[in-house]
């Protein structure tokens, strides 16, 4: 044998997989890129005359409704694009090309659905295009309990929904979303109560919020690119249905303080699970559960469109991370990471950056308009708290000169902050004609104990507490455990499919 002797180094190039020739990958790509440029068109011209349109009581399109089509368009639009390279050589491609679609197609008709059994019938298939796209792997066991268990809860979810606009129906004689809102001042207390909760309880299924969350954790058996789509699109539905039935959840002060409640366990438990994630994707699952507690905390403090601008902002940062979630993960043991002493000095850039963030936050939003104390207040204490969390994160992890930490730490979350408050805005112009996307909510026992959690939370992992104690890190590891028949317990196994 002659030739050049090889190490072990030394590694055959593969060739990059071409994208697939099949006409549904093609077809389906070019479909969802038109669907994002309607949307676009339609966005700008409601944007610029303000105009909504209705259709014989079946669809109505108004902001909330322009402004999920270009975005969920555009998701998907990236995410087609990107499957058709990902995907190269999966014999079901074509079937994954139709559930995408078909999910994206279903998305887009909620956001329109005027009547109450499309906008129900809607919501089904989402959650069940989803479920069918996680266990999209024939033969995985795994993939097929992932899938089931996605299944039950999604149909959970679409009971709750059902149930509360039968009764809504019921009681204000109306089949249409308008309608419903119309008839809402003769119905009783007790009626609009029973129909809040169970749409707010959809809404937390479907976005997986605690103890809901197992479903979303044990989703990994998904593609990459349906996870991507799942996280940036599909759990931002609890937003988008308590935006929509604002009038209905925002009737009782009680409704919005569980909300509150709700939605502020879920952010800071998210966020604390991600401390002891070994899995890249486990912990973006962790993340996603933490924001979307903090969107449904917007929805409980009254500012609905803070939460839609919140999805959107969200929905851009986790789809990037998701697809390309496969360029972070090396074979090798993770090293800790060098963190670096503050100092005074460091104290106060931190303290004056989230100071700053929260003056520029509420003056951009106008929740620095008044001293009054309402749900703004809370909202802009929580942006204080995570500024400052950041602020420090960032300080102490990075390697750059101090002179140059001190002056681009401040620059960087202040734009952050700004360009989130421009988003807000832009949001809130666009859903100003969508029913009671503003509420002013009045502060409870409630508000207290969520600005309390949070500024313990930080205070916390400021001193370490959590690394301290060992019943802790094991709490949080077996709360944020799948389901066990949807986890791969050797590594092999991720070889063999």
């Amino acid at each position: 044998m002659s030739g050049k002797p090889t190490s072990d180094d030394d590694v055959a190039q593969l060739s990059e997989p071409t994208p697939p020739t099949s006409l549904v990958a093609r077809a389906a790509t070019r479909i969802v890129w038109a669907l994002f440029l309607c949307s676009v068109g339609v966005l700008a011209l409601a944007a610029r005359s303000g105009t909504e349109w209705a259709f014989a009581g079946v669809l109505r399109i108004d902001g909330l409704t322009t402004v999920m089509w270009a975005v969920v368009s555009f998701f998907s639009g990236i995410v087609h694009s990107y499957s058709r390279r990902y995907m190269a050589g999966d014999s079901d491609i074509d079937r994954f090309y139709y559930r995408v679609l078909g999910f994206t197609l279903a998305v887009m008709t909620l956001a329109a659905a005027n009547h109450v059994a499309l906008f129900v019938a809607a919501w089904l298939a989402m959650g069940l295009l989803m479920a069918a796209l996680i266990g999209h792997v024939r033969g995985w066991d795994q993939a097929r309990a992932a899938a089931a268990l996605a299944r039950r809860s999604f149909l959970a979810s679409t009971a709750l929904l059902a149930g509360s606009l039968v009764v809504l129906s019921w009681a204000t004689g109306s089949t249409t979303i308008t309608g419903i809102f119309d008839g809402l001042e003769g119905v009783s207390r007790t009626v609009v109560l029973v129909a809040a909760g169970g749409l707010v309880l959809a809404a937390i299924i479907q976005s997986a919020l605690f103890p809901f969350h197992e479903w979303l954790l044990s989703s990994m058996t998904a593609p990459t690119p349906a996870s991507a789509l799942m996280h940036a699109g599909f759990v931002n539905a609890g937003g988008v249905l308590l935006t929509r039935f604002a009038p209905v959840v925002a009737a009782d002060l009680t409704v919005m303080s569980s909300i509150v409640v709700i939605g502020a366990v879920s952010a800071l438990l998210g966020q604390a699970m991600i401390l002891v994630q070994p899995n890249v994707k486990r912990e973006l699952g962790c993340s996603t559960m933490a924001q979307m507690g903090f969107m449904i905390l917007q929805c409980g403090l009254g500012f609905f469109a803070a939460a839609i601008a919140h999805l959107v902002l969200h929905g851009f940062y986790k789809a990037y991370l998701f697809l390309s979630s496969g360029a972070v993960v090396e074979g090798t043991v993770p090293e800790a990471a060098e963190r670096t002493r503050l100092g005074v000095s460091g104290v106060a850039v931190s303290l004056a950056t989230a100071v700053g963030g929260g003056v520029l936050f509420g003056v951009l939003t106008g929740k620095a308009t008044s001293l009054a104390l309402n749900g703004g207040t809370v909202l802009t204490l929580v942006v204080v708290l995570t500024t400052l969390t950041a602020a420090r994160d960032i300080l102490r992890r990075s390697t750059l000169p101090t002179a140059v930490r001190f002056v681009s730490v401040p620059l960087v979350v202040l734009t952050a902050i700004g360009g989130y408050a421009v988003a807000f805005n832009a949001v809130s112009t666009m859903l100003s004609g969508v029913p009671m996307t503003h509420v002013s909510t009045e502060m409870t026992i409630a508000h207290a104990l969520v600005v309390a959690a949070f500024a313990g939370a930080y205070l916390a992992a400021e001193f370490g507490w959590h690394r301290s104690s060992v019943r802790l890190y094991v709490s949080l590891l077996n709360l944020s455990q799948p389901d066990p028949t949807t986890m791969l317990t050797d590594k092999e196994e991720y070889k063999d499919v």
